[in-house]
């Protein structure tokens, strides 16, 4: 997958490798904005308890 990933990436090395970083910026950036909230919402139940 990385590999067919760099090939695809236009430009020199060190183009690619800035290239690679925005990608895995963008990819974490998204993750930690919607898609973490929305499985945390969906798939873990809180846990209540009542102390008296």
């Amino acid at each position: 997958m990385y590999s067919a990933l760099w090939r695809i990436l236009p430009g020199p090395r060190w183009a690619k490798i800035l290239q690679a970083v925005a990608i895995v910026i963008v990819v974490l950036s998204v993750s930690v904005e919607w898609i973490f909230p929305w499985a945390a919402e969906t798939f873990i139940q809180p846990v209540t308890t009542v102390d008296q």
